[in-house]
């Protein structure tokens, strides 16, 4: 029978995202970054038939892919941070390291294998909103 005070827990309990290395629990270090699929390929692999596929992405630019998404964790065991490609199967993750083509299929985030030729500066110019940053042409007198 359940104790009292576990049937009454209001709060969501941690996610249960485990080191694929060492099986210690993962802290979050990032914001999940959801992933939508372009090509009908891309659909095929999750199990989508090729008509389905083909019809989903002529309707739809990009189609959001649900229960998968790219997430940094930290492991203690590891002493690092990874990027994880999260697959969640009803309560069920599944991770593995985000591979490079996966970048390609994230919302809002960049790639942190970015081009080494490209400067600091062009690098965050190229990632402001806006593009008013005052900041970085600032005259010192």
């Amino acid at each position: 029978m359940q104790r009292r005070c576990d049937r009454n827990r209001k709060r969501s309990k941690r996610r249960a995202i485990y080191c694929p290395v060492h099986s210690s629990y993962m802290d979050s270090m990032s914001q999940k970054y959801s992933l939508f699929a372009e090509q009908a390929g891309q659909l095929q692999k999750r199990g989508i038939r090729r008509k389905e596929a083909l019809m989903l992405v002529a309707a739809k630019t990009a189609v959001p892919l649900e229960g998968e998404w790219l997430e940094a964790f930290w492991c203690e065991d590891c002493q690092e941070t990874k990027w994880y490609h999260v697959h969640k199967q009803e309560s069920v993750y599944e991770l593995s390291l985000a591979p490079t083509e996966l970048w390609q299929q994230a919302t809002g985030v960049i790639n942190p294998h970015r081009n080494p030729s490209v400067g600091e500066f062009t690098f965050r110019q190229s990632h402001v909103l806006g593009g008013n940053s005052i900041k970085d042409f600032w005259i010192k007198n």
